[in-house]
């Protein structure tokens, strides 16, 4: 547990990191940001901030429906996925401070790492109150609630992280979100 009211973080919750990696490392990537990414279900729109984007996405694979089906059967998202982004950052690559498009996303966001391990700092939207948290590798990060509206998250752009035993290098992280829409 983590002082971000709503914020569920849960290390070791996914098993098979590796057979995940290499599902994701199938299909093709897209390289439209800094970094590469794959968008099922929904294609979001970055410039819009809308998920109505002129390219259809493909749908879910199997792998993405299952997890969905988890996260959704064990309580952690109110109902089942429909959008999914993969995001790969490499040592040096970060995602500048946001929340999850409100008008566009359901009530939570869940979000598994995989690969190296990195902090996440968690901002409140008033900037009085700012909290590391440190994702690693198989570890799945839910937002609801206040974590969800009411506070940033953001990784920092940089080859490695300041930890309890000093500083720790970065390798190559894939992040798996998990989301609904509400209105494409």
């Amino acid at each position: 547990m983590t002082s971000v009211p709503g914020l569920r973080y849960l290390p070791g919750w996914l098993n098979d990191e590796a057979a995940l990696l290499a599902h994701i490392d199938a299909a093709p990537w897209s390289s439209e940001l800094r970094r590469r990414v794959q968008h099922y279900g929904h294609r979001y729109d970055y410039g819009r901030r809308s998920v109505a984007g002129r390219e259809p996405a493909p749908p879910l694979p199997d792998w993405a429906v299952v997890l969905a089906e988890r996260l959704n059967r064990e309580g952690l998202t109110a109902s089942r996925a429909d959008q999914v982004i993969v995001n790969e950052y490499l040592p040096g690559q970060g995602i500048s401070a946001h929340v999850d498009c409100v008008p566009r996303f359901g009530p939570d966001v869940a979000a598994i790492s995989l690969g190296s391990a990195c902090t996440m700092d968690f901002t409140s939207l008033d900037g009085s109150a700012q909290v590391p948290v440190r994702l690693e590798p198989g570890s799945l990060c839910v937002m609801t609630g206040a974590a969800r509206y009411e506070w940033r998250h953001a990784i920092a752009a940089r080859r490695s992280d300041r930890t309890d035993v000093g500083r720790v290098p970065r390798g190559r992280r894939v992040s798996v979100t998990f989301r609904t829409v509400l209105c494409p």
